[in-house]
């Protein structure tokens, strides 16, 4: 199949050329990627260019040394998320409240010097997050990149301190980069190539002015995203901030059972909100996809046992008996 890619590409391709730096390279790259087509004819040249980012990725890290571990996060969990946000928005005490992770937490700016990772279990599943430095002037290369990368993005803002001049200068940040949050802000690609979930998040609801402010807050962003209210310190609104994450990124947990056992409830596969049973079988293994006949279900509050066929559509919870 063609590969069929844009104009733009190729003059991307052009840019990249004559890139010295392996920043630059790595920006050129992803933009690439975003342009790029998403169809069978671009496989091979997709995992090509992931290839290159990743190698590019490993020499800018080098060079820069201390800040190697900040720059490669592996992906663990269900999902990845990367908490951004002004200087001394209570992020990472945030952070530390709701995973296991322990960034550095202060009462004044800029503690958190490097990204730092956590677990944070929602019932039976582990949803990785990624404590980042301050955003102030610009977001360098490396958080760029992993920004891009990760599902979803957490927007702390400080409720005391007007949050909505915050979140002007986090979304103007975010599209200096070519990153945008809000829908249907954008439709050129020149200016937004990368669109990505997020929540906001006003912490710090238990200073002054908070309750005032928190309403403005959801008044202006709560009809385009989820916006939910916090106190790190007071450990309010904790449990509704990790049910908004695990709906916010769409996805269902599936069990499994084989003929004749027990179901196994403590490790979920994940999938999309709309996968089919063949794509949860192949999410088992490549081999199961192709050489399924059909499963029995059981869940969604209307199954129970009954037999399907490997296009039918999976719910959060069913419970699956695949037979090859």
């Amino acid at each position: 199949m063609p590969a069929n890619l844009p104009p733009q590409y190729y003059e991307a391709e052009k840019t990249f050329r004559a890139a010295k730096s392996p920043e630059e390279k790595i920006a050129i790259l992803e933009e690439m990627m975003a342009i790029m087509p998403k169809h069978k004819g671009t496989d091979h040249l997709r995992a090509e260019l992931r290839s290159r980012i990743s190698k590019l990725t490993q020499l800018a890290a080098k060079k820069t040394g201390a800040r190697r571990a900040s720059m490669i996060i592996e992906k663990e969990g269900a999902a990845q998320l990367v908490v951004i946000g002004p200087p001394n928005t209570g992020k990472s005490q945030l952070v530390a409240s709701i995973t296991n992770a322990s960034p550095a937490i202060a009462e004044y700016p800029f503690t958190t010097q490097t990204a730092t990772p956590g677990m944070m279990k929602f019932e039976n599943i582990q949803i990785q997050l990624i404590d980042t430095p301050p955003l102030l002037s610009s977001i360098e290369w490396w958080l760029r990149h992993m920004l891009i990368r990760a599902d979803a993005l957490l927007i702390v803002l400080d409720l005391s301190d007007n949050p909505l001049t915050q979140m002007e200068e986090i979304i103007t940040l975010l599209e200096n980069s070519r990153i945008g949050i809000l829908p249907n802000k954008h439709t050129d690609p020149e200016v937004i190539l990368y669109q990505k979930k997020a929540i906001i998040i006003g912490n710090k609801l238990d200073l002054e002015n908070a309750n005032i402010n928190y309403p403005v807050l959801k008044s202006k962003y709560g009809d385009q995203l989820p916006v939910i209210a916090t106190s790190s310190q007071g450990e309010t609104g904790l449990d509704g901030l990790k049910h908004g994450i695990y709906h916010m990124l769409d996805i269902i947990r599936v069990y499994t059972k084989t003929p004749r056992q027990k179901a196994d409830f403590n490790d979920p596969i994940i999938l999309k909100q709309g996968s089919t049973l063949e794509e949860a079988a192949t999410e088992i293994h490549k081999d199961f996809g192709k050489n399924l006949k059909f499963a029995r279900i059981w869940g969604s509050g209307k199954h129970d046992g009954i037999m399907a066929k490997r296009d039918h559509i999976l719910q959060d919870g069913d419970l699956i008996e695949l037979h090859m």
